[in-house]
């Protein structure tokens, strides 16, 4: 099997392995501990040491990970990548239960920007973390996987809605819970949940008393195309960037200062205790540095490499593009630019980038939406003003971004991660400060 496929393969496994962002934190954790990372708890003294390489996890969302170089950190400095492990997605109310008609149904919330019309006639799976009482009394949390479809939102039949192809907008509250099952009792969600945590062989729960799940496609990851040219799945943003990041710092070498940072809530604003506007980040970096004056003149020697997905121009709709900046997939990784700040590339940042991608016979690409049109963000922005370290936003051409099942190209990944592994070696920056 060719470095590409094995490298496909392994992107694929991760993707149907992370169905929310607490599995997709376990999954990483799983990696890095058979990589030799080590665990580290924000509640204890930290004996960090030359040559070692760490974790750190909170909210069992958010992870950072970093190597500790055998070079001085202060004027080297940290190679930093960042992306997040959140995806827009359902999750279901805290009193989600509807009995109409003799079907069982569930309420959900829309996490994020997603776009709804896929979401119907698919076969929904669930999974999340579940708290609950144990037989003792304590209270207790773990996570829960369901991953054979039990629920699915039925469409309107055409005949029923004639304007359906002309028309189709959905309405959140009424559109969208989801049918789990079809029976004349009052059944209870959590009552539910406690029977299917016991077939997961929790066997000590006495009551659930909350949880945090979304349902999400049961179809797996693959590739697809004639010739096997994409990527289809769900949540390739920003679960791609992660693998990619995990794969690349494993990558670095034992002279390199290197961080990876994968953030929850990215899709949802990111201000939270665990997300690029909160302080892990930064509480993290601090500890390592050992002081406030290290830590700034560390800062200074430093660079964030944000990895988030870029619009590929769709065939279809190629007018929603810039003429000039229309990425292509499987053409090389997107340096991504914004002069409002909805992206932190500056020029110092994005020529770095480019050479790396030379040196490297790596083909890179430009967006920018275009100007008629609004701009989203990333964690880049975020980071780049918490920290004040020099940035880049970069990111994989996709289509469909934000649907139950995005398409990516099968070159760029890999491609990627070479660039990533190659930055997370440079010794020095060579830009302005």
């Amino acid at each position: 099997m060719s470095e590409l496929n094995s490298f496909n393969e392994a992107l694929l496994q991760f993707l149907d392995s992370s169905p929310t962002p607490f599995h997709a934190v376990e999954t990483m954790v799983t990696t890095l501990i058979s990589a030799g990372f080590e665990a580290l708890d924000e509640r204890d003294e930290w004996q960090l040491k030359a040559g070692g390489r760490y974790f750190v996890v909170r909210n069992g969302s958010s992870l950072v990970a970093f190597c500790c170089g055998a070079s001085d950190l202060l004027p080297r400095g940290w190679r930093m990548v960042g992306a997040h492990t959140d995806s827009p997605n359902l999750k279901v109310k805290p009193t989600p239960e509807l009995h109409r008609h003799g079907y069982f149904q569930v309420g959900v919330e829309v996490y994020g920007g997603a776009l709804l019309n896929p979401w119907f006639d698919r076969d929904l799976a669930l999974a999340g973390r579940v708290n609950y009482e144990n037989t003792q009394g304590e209270l207790r949390s773990c996570l829960l996987n369901i991953a054979r479809p039990v629920g699915i939102i039925p469409s309107l039949a055409i005949h029923l809605d004639r304007e359906a192809n002309n028309s189709h907008s959905v309405n959140p509250q009424k559109d969208l819970p989801v049918v789990l099952l079809q029976s004349g009792e009052k059944e209870d969600f959590r009552t539910l949940l406690a029977s299917e945590l016991t077939e997961h062989g929790v066997s000590d729960v006495a009551a659930v008393l909350d949880y945090e799940l979304s349902f999400y496609d049961s179809q797996k990851a693959a590739m697809v195309g004639w010739n096997g040219d994409f990527i289809a799945s769900a949540r390739l943003d920003n679960l791609l960037s992660c693998f990619i990041g995990v794969q690349a710092l494993l990558n670095s070498d034992s002279d390199s200062h290197t961080v990876l940072v994968c953030n929850d809530h990215e899709e949802v604003g990111s201000q939270s205790a665990v997300g690029a506007q909160g302080p892990m980040l930064e509480s993290v970096l601090r500890r390592i540095a050992g002081d406030e004056v290290s830590l700034q003149r560390a800062m200074a020697n430093s660079m964030m490499i944000s990895a988030d997905n870029a619009h590929g121009i769709h065939p279809n709709f190629s007018d929603r593009h810039d003429a000039n900046h229309g990425p292509l997939l499987n053409a090389g990784p997107v340096i991504k630019n914004n002069v409002n700040q909805r992206y932190a590339t500056n020029s110092d940042t994005s020529s770095l980038f480019r050479r790396l991608c030379a040196d490297q016979s790596v083909a890179v690409q430009s967006f920018v939406v275009r100007s008629d049109m609004a701009c989203g963000s990333t964690v880049g922005p975020l980071t780049a003003a918490a920290l004040g370290v020099k940035t880049l936003d970069v990111g994989v051409p996709t289509f469909a971004m934000h649907s139950i099942r995005e398409l990516a190209g099968s070159q760029d990944a890999f491609n990627l991660n070479k660039v990533l592994s190659a930055f997370y070696g440079l010794a020095a920056l060579g830009v302005a400060n």
